[in-house]
C-alpha cells in the first residue's frame, strides 16, 4: 500500500447516473485484488477526509472506479478532467479471492446499485472452474451497471428493467426454479439489502460474505473510526478498513 498522485485517463457514463473514472498507476494495477479499495483525497483543501472507492476494474496499468454524484466529494470528483491528477492511497483492505476455495460450486454475486463496484474485477479473476450467477438490484434502471459481468439477472424496485421487485425477491424466485449446486454468496450494496440477503443465506445454510460500507477516513486503521461489532470471538469490534471490508456475514452485526 502506498500514496500516489495519479493522472486521470478517461471518464465514461455507464448509465445516466453512474460514472466510471479511470486513472494510470503501475503500482496499483500490479498490486490490486478484487474487493480491495482505494482512498481518494478529492481536493487538497476541502473536503478534508478521503473517500473510499472499490476497485472496479484493472486493465494493464489502468485502474477504474465507479460512482454516482451524491455529495461534496463525488461532485468535485465528477468535475475533474482527463489529465487532472488525484491523490490516492491503496490498495486497502482484504480481497474476495481469499474466500474462494473448493467448498462450493457456484459463486452468487449480489449487488445493490453502486454496490456493483467490486464485481467486475472479481468476475475477471474468479477461477474458471467456478460457476457464476450475478444478481443486480436497484431502485430503477439507471442504477444498473452490467459492464464486465456474466450470467446477469436484474431486479428493479419500479419494474423499469428486469424483475419487478427487490433483488432478494429475484433470488428467491430464481432459486426456486434453478439449482446451482453448493453456493457461496458474495454481497455489496446498501446495508439493508445485505442484511436481508445474509439472513436468507443463513436460513438456507449457504455461506455468505459481504463487503461492508462505512466512513473510512484513513483507510489503514489509524483513525479507528470504522468499527464494526462482531457476534463472537476474541474481539468485540474490528476495523472495516483494515480487517475487512469483507467479512463472513454471520461473524458481524450488519
Amino acid at each position: 500500500m502506498k500514496q500516489e498522485i495519479v493522472t486521470i485517463h478517461s471518464f465514461e457514463h455507464l448509465t445516466p447516473e453512474i460514472l466510471e473514472l479511470t486513472f494510470v498507476s503501475d503500482y496499483l494495477s500490479s498490486k490490486a485484488k478484487p474487493g480491495q479499495f482505494i482512498n481518494i483525497r478529492v481536493d487538497s483543501n476541502y473536503p478534508l477526509l478521503r473517500r473510499p472507492f472499490s476497485i472496479f476494474n484493472v486493465e494493464e496499468n489502468k485502474i477504474s472506479i465507479v460512482f454516482n454524484v451524491i455529495g461534496t466529494g463525488t461532485k468535485l470528483l465528477a468535475r475533474k478532467k482527463i489529465g487532472d491528477t488525484i491523490d490516492v492511497v491503496g490498495p486497502c483492505g482484504n480481497d474476495f479471492l481469499a474466500f474462494v476455495d473448493g467448498s462450493f460450486d457456484t459463486a452468487i454475486f449480489v449487488a445493490g446499485g453502486i454496490g456493483v463496484a467490486p464485481f467486475t474485477f472479481f468476475t475477471k479473476k474468479l477461477p474458471a472452474e467456478k460457476q457464476l450467477v450475478t444478481y443486480l438490484g436497484g431502485r430503477h434502471s439507471d442504477l444498473i451497471v452490467e459492464k464486465g459481468l456474466r450470467n446477469i439477472k436484474v431486479a428493479t424496485d419500479d419494474g423499469s428493467r428486469g424483475f419487478h421487485g427487490t433483488v432478494l425477491d429475484l433470488i428467491k424466485s430464481d432459486l426456486s426454479k434453478n439449482k446451482y449446486g453448493t453456493m457461496r454468496f458474495f454481497l455489496c450494496g446498501p446495508t439493508r439489502m445485505m442484511k436481508a440477503v445474509a439472513d436468507f443465506a443463513k436460513e438456507n445454510g449457504v455461506s455468505c460474505y459481504a463487503s461492508l460500507e462505512c466512513d473510512m477516513a484513513c483507510g489503514i486503521g489509524l483513525c479507528q473510526g470504522c468499527n464494526i461489532e462482531m457476534t463472537g470471538g476474541e474481539k468485540k469490534y474490528k476495523l472495516v478498513c483494515k480487517e475487512g471490508t469483507i467479512f463472513e456475514t454471520q461473524s458481524v452485526k450488519i
